[in-house]
């Protein structure tokens, strides 16, 4: 695999609370995403995801832990943010509130171009109007002139996602992070936006850390996934082996909801994520924790540790399969299959 192009190493964020509490909205996150691969962050809503691509994108400074670039400490000025923003560009989750609805399809993809003033600096010599129609056309829009003068009013859920996603492409980045980039479309439309993802990985070898809580479309697209919990990744490797032996609880309670997964019995968990002004001690998911709900736990000796016992912040290491569970850690010392 190529060297990591973008990484985040122990990353902590926090918020204060109403009262004046502190919110560990990360609380140590390590992540590493390499040219031309796919990495889905997956979990429910508050587990940490979005605050993470945030952090990777420089939109939120870090409390504690470092985001790497190109091998180097990201640079926090109104500079070196705008050269990151060049490369690593976001695409938002609905479309109809991201794009401007005063603005034309071609104003919409211009825009960056512009702010950044990169028509002047394009070494083939392309003019504006070239430089929007070729991202639009690799967004999936043809032929774009006819899309030119339209308004986002007049195009369906698909096209004005395909147009931030032109937008994105009309900077060259190398990376792209797509926050929940189905999410407000129909199931009829889903499937070709993924596959517009899986093109431009294969044509243009862009990356993309797509944040999602859909497990069934992170078995579809990734190459690796994260899973997150109030703040931490407590399972993360390769799609196939996490999603077809998963070992942290909380990712079986996940993938046991799936649609398409008709071999596994619905794991309802009880209650909602902690509020992370309070984040429990030992293993955080303990308080829902199915394992030591049913006992399993306690006839493997670990519930005491889960419970009190506090477990280390996963590496970003792509090359395994990591978990950070009691009882997992306890199935593979003993040589059992989880």
């Amino acid at each position: 695999m190529s060297a990591a192009l973008l990484t985040g190493q122990g990353l902590a964020v926090e918020f204060t609370a109403r009262g004046g509490a502190i919110a560990r909205a990360l609380d140590g996150a390590d992540v590493e995403l390499a040219p031309g691969e796919i990495v889905a962050l997956v979990g429910e809503s508050g587990s940490g995801k979005t605050t993470l691509a945030r952090t990777l994108l420089g939109l939120e400074r870090p409390a504690a832990g470092e985001v790497r670039f190109d091998g180097q400490p990201l640079d926090y000025s109104i500079r070196g943010l705008r050269a990151l923003r060049r490369r690593v560009q976001l695409v938002l989750q609905d479309p109809a509130g991201a794009l401007n609805p005063r603005h034309t399809v071609y104003e919409s993809v211009a825009e960056g171009l512009r702010i950044h003033d990169l028509v002047d600096r394009d070494p083939q010599g392309r003019t504006e109007t070239e430089l929007v129609a070729e991202a639009l056309a690799s967004a999936g829009l043809r032929p774009p002139e006819r899309l030119f003068l339209r308004y986002p009013h007049e195009l369906s859920g698909g096209q004005r996602q395909r147009v931030l996603v032109a937008g994105a492409l009309a900077m060259g980045p190398d990376l792209l992070i797509a926050d929940e980039p189905v999410s407000s479309l129909d199931a009829s439309i889903r499937g070709e936006v993924l596959a517009l993802l899986l093109k431009l990985r294969q044509e243009l070898g862009l990356g993309v850390l797509v944040v999602t809580h859909d497990l069934g479309l992170a078995w579809n697209i990734a190459d690796r996934i994260a899973v997150m919990y109030l703040g931490r990744v407590v399972e993360s490797g390769p799609t196939e082996e996490v999603l077809a032996r998963p070992r942290h609880p909380y990712t079986r309670a996940l993938l046991s909801v799936v649609p398409e997964i008709d071999y596994m019995e619905p794991i309802v968990l009880r209650g909602e994520i902690p509020d992370p002004t309070r984040v429990p001690g030992g293993c955080r998911f303990h308080p829902r924790c199915p394992a030591l709900a049913d006992g399993s736990a306690a006839a493997a000796g670990v519930d005491d540790d889960c419970r009190e016992a506090t477990l280390p912040v996963l590496p970003a290491d792509p090359s395994g399969h990591h978990v950070a569970c009691h009882l997992a850690t306890a199935h593979v010392l003993r040589g059992v299959n989880p």
